[in-house]
This record gives C-alpha cells, sequence and structure tokens, in this order.
C-alpha cells in the first residue's frame, strides 16, 4: 500500500488553528499539484494563516509595502530550475516549491466585498499564490492571458464558482 505523502504544510501566525479550512486547503493543492502534473517531483507548499498585523508586517518586510495584503507567494525556484525539476520529475530529497501566505480577515472581507462565499475567496487566493509560485505572473496582460485560464481551471475542476460558492 501506497502512503500518500502531505503536498502542503499548513502554519499558524497570529491566528488559532481553523481545522474547517485544512481540509479546502489540501483540496486545493492537490489539485494543483495533479493538475500540473508534479506530483513526482517530491515538492510541497507552504501555507501560512495569518491576521491582518502580521502579513502588514511581512508585506513590508519583503515588499516594502507597508499595508495588510490578502495573499503573498514566496517561490523557492527560478521558472527555468522549476521547468527542469518537473521536466526530470523526481529530485531525491523533498523540497519546498515555496510559501504562500494568506490573511484570512481580507478573505472574509473579500468574500463579502466580492459576494461570494469565503470558501472560494481562500481556493481562489491559495489557487493564485500556486500559481505565483510555479512562475506566473499578472502584471503584463500576456502572462495575466496565461495565468487566469489556470486558475478558473482549478476553481471549475473544484466545483467552486464565482456565483455559486462552494459545491
Amino acid at each position: 500500500m501506497e502512503v500518500k505523502r502531505e503536498l502542503v504544510q499548513i502554519e499558524y501566525l497570529g491566528i488559532t488553528q481553523q481545522k474547517q479550512v485544512e481540509e479546502l486547503i489540501r483540496q486545493v493543492i492537490n489539485t494543483c499539484f495533479e493538475e500540473e502534473k508534479i506530483l513526482a517531483t517530491n515538492l510541497y507548499v507552504s501555507v501560512t494563516l495569518t491576521d491582518l498585523k502580521h502579513i502588514q508586517e511581512i508585506n513590508k518586510t519583503y515588499r516594502n509595502i507597508d499595508k495588510a495584503t490578502d495573499v503573498l507567494s514566496f517561490p523557492m525556484f527560478e521558472k527555468e530550475e522549476l521547468e527542469h525539476l518537473i521536466q526530470n520529475q523526481k529530485n531525491e530529497v523533498e523540497d519546498v516549491l515555496g510559501d504562500i501566505i494568506i490573511s484570512l480577515p481580507k478573505v472574509e472581507e473579500q468574500a463579502k466585498e466580492y459576494g461570494h462565499s469565503f470558501q472560494r475567496e481562500l481556493a481562489y487566493m491559495l489557487v493564485h499564490g500556486f500559481y505565483h509560485l510555479m512562475g506566473y505572473d499578472h502584471i503584463e496582460e500576456e502572462e495575466k492571458k496565461k495565468m487566469r485560464p489556470k486558475e478558473e481551471a482549478i476553481l471549475k475542476q473544484l466545483e467552486i464558482t464565482r456565483d455559486e460558492g462552494e459545491k
């Protein structure tokens, strides 16, 4: 019997543990790994759930932007390094693809603002952060045209839509 390895490590910073969101986090990250065909790479994602104060501090420290945000992503590989790793499909040691830091109060605020469920907003933040770790961006329109369909495909596969919230 093959033991399924964890693809995500979940941590908390400044907030209490939220077991109800952990299953959604695992489901979203697992789907991202499957969709990108990187299950055999021995990579995993670190997800930190935090509050407004801590995400603002991290944003200021690493991006020199002194305000709270919804999600921060810190990839551990350059896009070319990652492509090489994915082509080879097997790195010997377990390694972190990168860190995704999410402000749960910001997720709640944006879910209300956009009129959809907390689960949908959290799933989107996770998928968005994951694709940043994979080397995608949305600053330039050309890059955005590559990233957005990938994000939407994951959410559709999970049956988490803007209109319906969570199915």
